[in-house]
């Protein structure tokens, strides 16, 4: 592999400057724990002794990458904090789920579908059909029954009781006009898909056909967003805990890394 020249050495090809990379996992070391660290934890977490962390940091300091407080604990700098704000300022997390559906739908077989919160509650805004023959038509726009979908259900899990109640009342539900509270079957039902991560929805809406789904959360550790498997009951995996919900959990997990979720994917 050739190489060519600059001003501060030898610039790599594909495979990267090492240098670059070794320091780099300082920065992902301090990203990672979420709170200043001494010269010592920061290296001990970073895998490297803390003689060769030193050097590095200095430069990050000139950089503005990195500062030191006043007990000598290193944290994120200012430019690390304004890279930071840059990056949510341009993140999209429907551009960024989209390319995600297809792997989804390949991966499982099943039509995926990605929902936000809209004016009137779960709203499916993208659709991948099934890479199988037999697909299940949905359109997007379509708001989701918190009471009786997946989407749904996967949203009043994780979002606050007053939106849920709200939702519900403005949907003109006999069950939730009028009433502050939850019923209390529907509460439970909810705390199932905090625990697994997933909800779940068999022949409610349409007569054999399931659905799965799972949340995705945001830098603030709000629901940004659900993902939703759909499919025909008879071919269906709706077990909790089978390769079916592995699989969709695993897909929420990474997007929610990738938006910066600071808590972990419940059900895992």
């Amino acid at each position: 592999m050739n190489s060519t020249s600059g001003d501060d050495g030898p610039i790599r090809g594909p495979r990267g400057i090492q240098s670059v990379e070794v320091g780099g996992r300082l920065l992902l070391a301090l990203a990672h724990v979420g709170r200043a660290l001494s010269l010592k934890d920061l290296a001990q977490e970073a895998d490297m002794a803390p003689g060769k962390a030193h050097p590095y940091l200095v430069s990050f300091g000139k950089l503005g990458l990195i500062e030191q407080d006043a007990a000598g604990r290193y944290g994120l700098g200012p430019l690390a904090l304004q890279l930071g704000l840059i990056s949510l300022q341009q993140y999209d997390p429907v551009r960024l789920a989209t390319p995600v559906l297809a792997d989804l739908a390949q991966a499982t077989g099943h039509t995926a579908a990605i929902a936000l919160w809209g004016n009137r509650g779960p709203t499916i805004v993208r659709i991948e059909e099934a890479p199988s023959a037999v697909h299940v038509h949905m359109r997007p726009g379509t708001v989701a029954s918190l009471r009786d979908t997946a989407t749904g259900k996967a949203f009043a899990a994780f979002q606050s009781r007053e939106r849920v109640l709200d939702a519900l009342a403005d949907a003109g539900s006999d069950r939730a006009a009028g009433k502050r509270a939850l019923p209390r079957e529907f509460e439970a039902e909810l705390a199932q898909v905090r625990a697994r991560g997933v909800s779940l929805a068999i022949d409610s809406t349409l007569a054999g056909i399931s659905a799965m789904a799972a949340p995705v959360f945001d830098v603030n550790g709000r629901v940004a967003m659900s993902l939703t498997l759909i499919g025909p009951s008879v071919v269906f995996d709706a077990t909790p805990d089978g390769p079916l919900a592995t699989t969709l959990r695993s897909f929420a997990q990474m997007l929610s890394r990738r938006l910066g979720s600071p808590i972990p994917q419940p059900g895992v």
